[in-house]
């Protein structure tokens, strides 16, 4: 029976330092960006921050998803 993508997920964040942190830091961005969205008439750096955190937080979860990827255990 294959691991589903949450039990996996669950898995990694109590056994890797580095994956835990990727989350973390995902999460945080994604704070971030709820708060520079909720904003009715945000500067043009506020804008450009949000934009700037967008790609980051995308790249995090490439990163998130690479790491999972890699940790899948073989189904035999």
């Amino acid at each position: 029976m294959e691991i589903t993508q949450e039990e996996l997920k669950a898995q990694l964040m109590q056994q890797s330092e580095e994956f835990r942190h990727l989350v973390e830091q995902h999460a945080d961005l994604k704070h971030r960006v709820h708060e520079l969205e909720a904003k009715s008439h945000p500067t043009e750096d506020e804008q450009l921050e949000e934009a700037r955190l967008k790609k980051l937080k995308l790249q995090i979860k490439d990163q998130m998803t690479d790491y999972m990827n890699r940790h899948r255990p073989a189904v035999v």
